[in-house]
């Protein structure tokens, strides 16, 4: 058995989320990027901007590490949830580079500093605002991970794709029929279920 290293550990599972959530943007039109799947408005494009914005915040700002970056949309008086949306004036591009740039910050973060470092969230309670490298960082990667369970569904939403990333769907075989059918038998599993309550 090999030794285990935190920071790789740490490091390989916040890259996957990464990941993740930009493949969901792979293929999609301009609409279709932006485009709000919920009620509460979720959509793809939004959620990589959100998650630059934490990345960068937690890994950055949290431990003195500022990275320069301009975030009008979490400036005092920005409107509410900006973070969560792409405006038409922001590209793709330019929100996929941010949120590489962000991801760039953050390595350099956890690679300079020990995970036992002391930071202070700005934007938490004084007095609570206290959190360690290895704390922000599993944070991070929940937060991510989180977001890419939610583009996974939006994605299948839109166009039917489904999967952890390009290499790997995590799916089990089956054609459209056998997908209809295993819903339908779903369907019916809750119907029933739902007699009986």
């Amino acid at each position: 058995m090999t030794a285990s290293d935190p920071k790789r550990d740490l490091h390989f599972y916040l890259q996957s989320a990464r990941d993740a959530l930009l493949w969901k943007l792979e293929g999609l039109s301009e609409y279709d990027v932006r485009r709000p799947m919920t009620p509460t408005g979720t959509n793809l494009l939004g959620m990589v901007k959100h998650a630059a914005s934490v990345e960068l915040g937690y890994l950055g700002d949290t431990f003195g590490r500022p990275s320069g970056e301009p975030l009008p949309w979490l400036e005092d008086g920005a409107e509410p949830n900006a973070d969560m949306w792409a405006t038409a004036a922001e590209s793709r591009e330019y929100i996929v580079e941010l949120y590489r740039r962000a991801w760039a910050h953050a390595d350099a973060t956890i690679d300079a500093l020990a995970l036992d470092t002391i930071g202070r969230v700005p934007w938490w309670p004084s007095g609570r605002d206290e959190v360690t490298l290895h704390h922000a960082v599993v944070r991070v990667i929940a937060d991510t991970h989180r977001h890419a369970g939610h583009a996974d569904i939006i994605r299948e939403q839109l166009d039917g794709a489904v999967g952890m990333n390009k290499g790997n769907d995590n799916m089990p075989p089956g054609d459209s029929a056998w997908w209809e059918n295993y819903r339908d038998r779903l369907e019916r599993a809750a119907r029933e279920a739902g007699r009986d309550a």
